[in-house]
C-alpha cells in the first residue's frame, strides 16, 4: 500500500515557517519521500501499518494549514501516469525486495 500526504500550510509568520519545517522533517523522518512540493509517499506492508502511520501524522500535524492523506494499493499508484516529465528518485520505488545477509 501507499500512503499519500498532501499539505498546504501557511509560512506567513516565523512561527508558521517553523511548523512547516517541523511537519516536513517529521515526514522524511518517518520514511515519505517527495513526490512534489507538499506532495510526499510512503510505501507501508498492510492497512494496520497504514494507520499507525496515519495516525502518527494526526499526532503531528501543525495548529493551521490543510493536511489530505490517500491510501491506495501499489496496483493502483503503479497506474499513475505522468503527463510530462518522468520519476526522478534514487530510492529503489517498487515491490522487490533485495536481502542481502
Amino acid at each position: 500500500m501507499r500512503i499519500l500526504v498532501f499539505f498546504d500550510l501557511p509560512v506567513l509568520s516565523s512561527q508558521q515557517r517553523k511548523q512547516y519545517t517541523k511537519f516536513r522533517k517529521h515526514l522524511v523522518k518517518s520514511g515519505f519521500f517527495m513526490m512534489q512540493e507538499s506532495v510526499y509517499s510512503k510505501l507501508v506492508l498492510n492497512a494496520t501499518a497504514a494507520e499507525n502511520v496515519r495516525e502518527n501524522i494526526r499526532k503531528n500535524k501543525p495548529t493551521e494549514g490543510l493536511i489530505q492523506i490517500l491510501t491506495i494499493t501499489e496496483k493502483q499508484f503503479a497506474r499513475m501516469e505522468f503527463l510530462i516529465g518522468s520519476t526522478q528518485t534514487e530510492i529503489l520505488n517498487d515491490t522487490n525486495r533485495l536481502v542481502i545477509l
